[in-house]
């Protein structure tokens, strides 16, 4: 099936087409083409989460796979930032505790195929610009902000990435073709359509209709009722013409992605901070950087402002860095009193596990840094930390949509301003706090005003009782079952 001649029943230009065409022999020339090339599969240990999730790794071999258990189910990702990992984490968590057996595909681990090497090179740029856009108004305004919100929103963007999906096909050969397949990334769905695999569901991030995300042939979920609209309608995906609708049965709202763990422990978690505000204990602040790493200078002074707070016991600090070890060093340089405060716990994932749980049981105090070279570890950490953390400080990306207290901060990009409006009509959040000394006003409240937080628990407990966090069990459900089974 020709993708990127038609979407969803709507015919893109020919100028659109030929454009797309240039997209892939571009790709061609720089990457290869491998598609008649045969690679095989193997299942390995996944690092951090293979325990604590149940999940496998299909990694590169020199033998073929053999066939999966029929209670298995893919999870198909890439490094794009930490979001589409999280989410990718959340479908593994779900599966699992649905009893089935979870298996991860991240296309970027392929380094050697055509696969690997365009989307490396996406992830790259993707990267710069999103730490360009802190640093340079001007970059932002006239250049991120458009192509995050509106670029990536058109038709011909879909049209042209459909053609270097076709390119990513061959490390499939060694898949059941019937296997169910959830992609968490509008390409690992286009791909795997690509090379015949037939239960797909792509899992669409944010809350920003944009057709980038769409993978004609797949169910698409999305976690919000105003994102329904947007993609059944295609809004705004060509500004000439109102655009054929999506037709029955190729979208699904489903709820919020959110680990089974997560979702679990929503009435002790909220139950724990209510207590931590009665009791008056240190207040749990979970800082996350990014997979990006933009936004130092918010970070430092959002932690300047905490430092007096630590001292005194109003609060404590997560520090959350991922993988990007060197913004601690930064960090820890510019923010007087930091290091002295600090306690770090680097590229250990045992030992981050073990005090992530042990935090819900004992009062903590100080700061605590968290990081890890390796990606699992690294994106994992912060999940473990929400279910002992107070407020989670973060900007609108897909840590809107988890069950804790969240002070929003700035976005980077304009598709996540309404993350932090979806987070502020469920109740879970705050609105997008937009300037440093807006972000530091609302903390301060949040530290002091125990209705804040006292509210935010309630919101968190009714939109569980909603279905609102079951985004990633629906998911596994649409994978396993199809859509004609969920009706039924």
């Amino acid at each position: 099936m020709e993708r990127s001649k038609s979407i969803f029943g709507n015919e893109l230009s020919t100028k659109d087409y030929k454009k797309a065409l240039r997209t892939q022999k571009k790709s061609l020339r720089k990457f290869g083409d491998d598609r008649n090339r045969t690679y095989h599969l193997k299942a390995a240990p996944t690092p951090a989460i293979g325990q604590a999730l149940g999940v496998r790794s299909l990694l590169p071999s020199a033998a073929p796979l053999g066939k999966l258990g029929g209670k298995s189910v893919i999870v198909g990702s890439i490094r794009m930032g930490f979001g589409h990992y999280r989410i990718s984490m959340a479908m593994a968590s779900a599966a699992r505790s649905m009893g089935y057996e979870p298996y991860w595909m991240d296309l970027c681990s392929y380094d050697d195929t055509s696969c690997g090497k365009i989307i490396s090179h996406q992830n790259d740029l993707y990267s710069l610009g999103s730490r360009i856009s802190q640093r340079s108004k001007l970059f932002n305004s006239l250049v991120w902000e458009p192509m995050n919100s509106e670029g990536f929103r058109k038709l011909s963007y879909n049209a042209a990435d459909q053609k270097n999906s076709e390119l990513m096909t061959a490390v499939f050969g060694d898949l059941d073709k019937d296997t169910p397949f959830i992609a968490t990334h509008a390409w690992t769905a286009q791909a795997a359509l690509h090379a015949g695999m037939t239960h797909v569901v792509n899992a669409i991030p944010d809350n920003w209709q944009m057709a980038l995300h769409l993978a004609e042939g797949a169910i698409h979920t999305i976690q919000t009722p105003s994102a329904f609209l947007g993609y059944k309608t295609l809004h705004g995906m060509d500004k000439k013409r109102v655009l054929r609708p999506m037709p029955d049965g190729s979208l699904v709202y489903t709820g919020h992605y959110v680990d089974h763990e997560l979702v679990a422990g929503i009435d002790e978690d909220c139950a724990a901070r209510r207590k931590r505000l009665a009791n008056n204990e240190p207040l749990r602040c979970l800082l996350s950087v990014g997979g990006a790493g933009a936004q130092e200078n918010l970070f430092l002074g959002i932690i300047e402002q905490l430092i007096p707070h630590i001292r005194s016991g109003r609060a404590s600090l997560f520090l959350s860095v991922g993988d990007h070890i060197e913004m601690w060093e930064s960090l820890s340089a510019k923010v007087k009193g930091l290091k002295e405060l600090s306690t770090l716990h680097f590229n250990n994932f045992a030992e981050t596990s073990a005090f992530a749980d042990a935090a819900r049981g004992q009062s903590v105090y100080g700061v605590h840094v968290f990081g890890d070279s390796d990606i699992f570890g690294a994106v994992y950490a912060t999940n473990l930390l929400m279910r002992a953390s107070d407020i989670l400080i973060t900007k609108p990306s897909e840590l809107s949509f988890y069950p804790i207290p969240k002070l929003m901060i700035h976005r980077v990009g304009g598709h996540e301003a309404w993350g932090a409006i979806r987070s502020a009509e469920v109740g879970d959040g705050t609105y997008e706090c937009q300037t440093l000394p807006e972000i530091l006003a609302m903390l301060d409240l949040m530290l002091t005003d125990g209705e804040v937080l006292d509210n935010m628990c309630a919101h968190i407990l009714t939109a569980r009782d909603a279905g609102i966090y079951n985004g990633a069990y629906r998911a596994v459900e649409l994978a396993v079952n199809g859509i004609e089974k969920q009706r039924a």
